[in-house]
């Protein structure tokens, strides 16, 4: 990562998929990632910047499916569009090994993955549709990478940063990152505030009507 890559994805410390999630509504920005599910109940969250692979149905011959890993640097996050397939994998247990040993912060998957035990094993992060054990080899291939595709029906170009937790996934548009923290730190302040006050006592309807909970979330004029 460059600079402003380690600065964008700093902002999001500390900052989890909700947060950012009612950050976006709030801003009026699409992002989140439909029926991409994490692979485990992870503990912490994964920020990067998005390294996006786009496959299509195999050529004849067939074309590669992941030597593109080559290119993806250390703190960026593979997100792969597959159409939303789950009748054969596009990562398994060999791409999870390499993605360790280069420092790739994760992967997020529009389709299924296989060779789950070594993911699972050490830790590394995948968001999927699901698993399944069949190779997509000779049935998808690589088209392009780092040009914008659908991921879960959010959008995700180049450099966007990925925010994924176990609660799911969100794609943040990079010119809007800055923005988008904010509003969600502000929006985690409140519900801090909130939980302060029910802990001293107050109902939930009288904490949120005191600080405003109602609007938080919704889209600003």
């Amino acid at each position: 990562m460059n600079l402003e890559d380690k600065d964008l994805v700093a902002l999001f410390e500390g900052l989890d998929t909700p947060a950012v999630s009612d950050a976006m509504d709030k801003l009026g920005l699409p992002g989140q990632c439909l029926d991409i599910a994490p692979l485990a109940d992870y503990q912490k969250v994964t920020v990067g910047p998005a390294f996006t692979v786009q496959y299509v149905s195999a050529s004849t011959p067939p074309g590669t499916v992941g030597d593109f890993i080559d290119d993806v640097a250390p703190g960026d996050v593979v997100v792969i569009a597959n159409g939303g397939r789950t009748d054969c994998t596009v990562w398994g247990d060999i791409m999870t090994q390499y993605a360790l040993a280069r420092g790739i912060a994760g992967t997020v998957i529009d389709g299924v993955c296989r060779d789950v035990n070594k993911a699972l094993g050490e830790g590394y992060p995948l968001f999927t549709k699901g698993r399944f054990m069949r190779t997509g080899k000779d049935r998808v291939e690589v088209v392009a990478v780092n040009q914008p595709l659908s991921i879960g029906s959010a959008r995700a170009c180049a450099r966007d940063i990925v925010v994924a937790d176990a609660n799911g996934v969100v794609i943040v548009p990079r010119e809007r990152a800055r923005a988008v923290a904010e509003c969600a730190r502000q929006i985690e302040q409140v519900e801090a505030q909130i939980r302060e006050q029910i802990a001293h006592g107050k109902t939930l309807k009288e904490a949120r009507n005191a600080l405003g909970y109602h609007d938080l979330q919704r889209k600003s004029q």
